[in-house]
């Protein structure tokens, strides 16, 4: 019998802001990544396992842990999210008047949000999954954040540790 095998691996991505900016010390910048997350799983294209929209104690980047569904392509999935983030934070930081922090020179766009080169790792092996999964939740901890890594709200690990999904988009990773 002929061995099945994921059309894709779960992988561990990392979208830093431009420059390192802390765009997403604010709330309503990380609510923006979460609902993004929502319309996907909502969509049926990804299975979210964890993530964290912040690291090391500073407010420039995310990490999750997701697997593209069916015959979606979890390239044309990033490049959605990083698109359609943008679009609202430039909405945001255009109302505050926060908008020119972000202006770029460049032929195809004059803002940018995100670093053109976001990490992607794929995770073939439970051992290297579980290692992604303790890194991002123990994010928060690292950067003084909060005692736990359940105790940060933009987080999966309180799903992981409490069953608590507050924003109904993790899928466990053991199904």
């Amino acid at each position: 019998m002929k061995q099945q095998y994921a059309q894709e691996w779960p992988q561990f991505f990392t979208a830093t802001i431009q420059e390192w900016k802390h765009l997403l010390k604010e709330d309503k910048y990380k609510t923006i990544i979460v609902d993004s997350f929502k319309f996907l799983v909502q969509e049926d294209s990804v299975t979210i396992n964890g993530f964290v929209p912040i690291a090391i104690g500073m407010p420039n980047h995310l990490h999750i842990i997701w697997q593209a569904k069916g015959n979606n392509n979890l390239r044309k999935i990033q490049n959605s999210f990083i698109k359609h983030t943008s679009k609202e934070f430039k909405k945001i930081l255009e109302k505050d008047g926060n908008l020119e922090a972000y202006e770029v020179n460049t032929i195809d766009r004059k803002y940018n949000f995100w670093q053109r080169d976001s990490l992607n790792i794929e995770l073939f092996t439970p051992g290297v999954f579980h290692q992604k999964l303790n890194y991002i939740h123990n994010n928060p901890v690292t950067a003084h954040l909060c005692n736990l890594p359940e105790d940060y709200y933009f987080s999966s690990a309180m799903f992981y540790e409490k069953g608590i999904d507050h924003f109904g988009i993790i899928e466990h990773y053991l199904g």
